[in-house]
């Protein structure tokens, strides 16, 4: 069954319209305290769009972590002898790796340049989503930075959703990711880290293929598969566009959560 719903009813398909993805120009840099909602809204009107239902709006990891004060001053992080230790196994900043173990529940593999950990929101990622590109802080020098991935991304995709309905009278999805490796495959590539507003899952088991054989394993990852178009679009260096709007997403919006997306350990053929 779909993990986030358990809802065994037909996927509703909302239409056989093209996806359309605009990467929204007009986003500033964003600091600490910055109001995501009232910037993008105004993103929004600069590029000539009006939300309507089914819409979604993808963003960055990186904007929510700086408006949410996500920053850390790596000379005010003091590591700990598990933290030194590790570092030295891997050839990383102690301090940095400070970070990653608060910001973990545990390792699970490590090389030298990289530790692979099941992240506090239940994920398992490299150096705990901790990031250093296009990072700057209120003072020093840009390599003295990193920057957490939010602390509650599914929260914060929920309150910046309701501000967006608000304003716009529509019925929203709204969507964090951040960039990511895959166990099989070499590359990064998008994923969903927090949503409101969308099925992270969609479950098609029971559903007649084209000459009627009903699925049998089938669960579609729709919010991953968005957050990977919406990556293309934004890039991933100096492009400076952090946030997406999606229109035709051919699923039918409802509630959503991270936990959909995630494998139980029990499952997880690589930990």
């Amino acid at each position: 069954m779909c993990r986030g719903s358990k809802n065994k009813s037909m996927p509703e398909v909302r239409s056989t319209s093209p996806l359309v993805l605009t990467a929204l120009q007009g986003i500033p840099l964003i600091e600490a305290g910055d109001d995501l909602g009232a910037l993008i809204w105004g993103a929004l009107a600069e590029n000539d769009i009006q939300l309507q239902d089914g819409d979604i709006l993808v963003l960055a990891q990186k904007i929510v972590s700086k408006a949410e004060g996500r920053l850390v001053n790596l000379a005010e992080v003091a590591p700990s002898k598990e933290a030194q230790d590790l570092a030295t196994q891997t050839n990383k900043d102690a301090r940095v790796v400070e970070l990653i173990l608060g910001e973990s529940k545990k390792v699970v593999r490590t090389r030298p340049g990289l530790i692979v950990v099941e992240h506090n929101l239940g994920f398992i990622c490299a150096n705990a989503g901790i990031d250093h590109s296009n990072v700057r802080g209120p003072h020093g020098q840009v390599g003295e930075w990193a920057l957490l991935l939010p602390a509650n991304p599914d929260a914060s995709a929920q309150a910046l959703r309701e501000k967006l309905e608000a304003a716009s009278g529509a019925k929203l999805g709204v969507s964090i990711i951040d960039s990511h490796g895959r166990a099989w495959r070499l590359g990064t590539v998008g994923i969903t880290i927090g949503l409101a507003g969308l099925p992270g899952v969609v479950d098609l088991r029971g559903q007649p293929d084209l000459f009627d054989y009903h699925l049998q394993v089938t669960e579609v990852a729709a919010a991953d598969e968005l957050a990977a178009a919406a990556s293309l679009m934004m890039g991933q260096a100096a492009e400076g566009m952090p946030v997406v709007h999606a229109g035709g997403f051919p699923y039918a919006l409802r509630e959503g959560q991270l936990g959909e997306l995630l494998r139980p350990e029990a499952e997880d053929l690589f930990r």
